[in-house]
């Protein structure tokens, strides 16, 4: 944890504090032997998990600090990623985190009581259902999601979540670029706008990762998202 510790502060500008490397060990060891159980990840060996399931999510943070959320919404989180690092780093942000998968549901429930940590729903839902939940649409500061669908797919997934003025952040591979390049439609229909592209160098990781930013301006129409399924089947492109 020593390296996470140095890397967070040499890439990220993050100081963790040792009640926050403490919590971090205690997600790793649960995450590991949960896996032994249940296939929550691919992501396995230590050092794996603390760079791209750890550090990946506190990257997040690059984009966040120019204006920190109260409300976060993490859709397709899985075992938790990157919404309960922020957490642990962001005490006082009011986390909501959506998972279509029952065991990862249950994971992250566990975690949130194992670590203690008060002001974060686990919500067991597909994304497009989250849109149209009372008390869920319109809600959130920030929507973020990791690795879960092309960026016009989750553009209609989060921002029916984020108010106006709110902004989505979704975490993307070296096709970052491209995916917002195919997103003009989908921003223009949704009200949201790109505001920034930031590039991301995780240690032993090649590939090029980006943090791709979007400043919702105008109200997202009522019928998006559309039903389950159909924005991955006939992305707005």
């Amino acid at each position: 944890m020593e390296k996470l510790k140095w890397d967070a502060q040499t890439l990220l500008g993050i100081r963790l504090s040792t009640r926050q490397i403490e919590a971090l060990e205690l997600y790793e060891k649960e995450l590991t032997s949960w896996n032994t159980r249940f296939n929550l990840t691919a992501i396995r060996d230590p050092e794996s998990i603390r760079v791209k399931h750890f550090l990946d999510s506190l990257s997040c943070l690059l984009a966040l600090r120019d204006a920190p959320p109260s409300r976060l919404i993490d859709v397709g989180t899985g075992a938790g990623f990157p919404g309960l690092p922020l957490k642990i780093v962001i005490p006082t942000v009011r986390l909501t985190l959506v998972e279509s998968v029952g065991k990862k549901v249950e994971f992250c429930r566990h975690m949130v009581e194992v670590l203690g940590l008060e002001g974060v729903d686990v919500l067991h839902a597909r994304a497009e259902e989250i849109g149209h939940m009372r008390g869920q649409r319109g809600l959130y500061d920030w929507g973020i999601a990791r690795a879960v669908a092309s960026l016009p797919v989750l553009l209609e997934y989060l921002l029916p979540l984020v108010r106006i003025g709110g902004r989505v952040l979704a975490q993307k591979g070296e096709s970052g670029p491209t995916e917002v390049q195919a997103s003009e439609r989908a921003l223009r229909l949704l009200g949201g706008q790109v505001q920034q592209l930031i590039p991301v160098h995780l240690p032993g990781v090649a590939e090029d990762r980006y943090l791709i930013v979007i400043h919702k301006t105008a109200a997202t129409p009522d019928h998006y998202p559309r039903r389950p399924g159909l924005p991955s089947r006939n992305p707005l492109i």
